[in-house]
């Protein structure tokens, strides 16, 4: 389960943060190894002044149409689909939105099982008593 979290300046309409949205989830699931219903994200506006990097470091120029993507996953995965997944990540996000594949950094960390808790303050998954199995 991937934890995402989304950053960019803010100003962006509803629609697309919506859109954004959509777009990193469909990556997670095309190309990341996630399943569909497993969505969990995190969108973060910033001010122009908290939201700090160097225009034309690796991979720029950037604009202030910048995002980071940030995927906490419980997993590690294959250089490949790392790979894959930053490029769909990137085309989706430009499909989607019109902001530059440029303009998006990914930052993929990978933690333990151990690292998690999904709820009701117990390590690990936590089965609902009321959901069939």
């Amino acid at each position: 389960m991937p934890f995402t979290h989304i950053a960019l300046r803010k100003g962006k309409s509803p629609d697309f943060l919506h859109a954004l949205s959509d777009a990193v989830h469909q990556a997670l699931v095309e190309a990341f190894e996630v399943p569909a219903d497993d969505r969990f994200q995190m969108i973060t506006q910033l001010d122009e002044d908290t939201l700090i990097y160097d225009r034309h470091y690796q991979g720029g120029p950037r604009s202030d149409d910048f995002i980071v993507v940030r995927v906490t996953a419980g997993r590690q995965r294959a250089l490949a689909v790392k790979d894959n997944f930053y490029k769909r990540l990137a085309d989706l996000i430009h499909e989607r939105t019109g902001v530059r594949q440029a303009d998006v950094m990914t930052v993929i960390v990978c933690t333990g099982p151990e690292d998690w808790s999904f709820g009701h303050g117990v390590r690990g998954v936590v089965r609902n008593p009321h959901q069939e199995t």
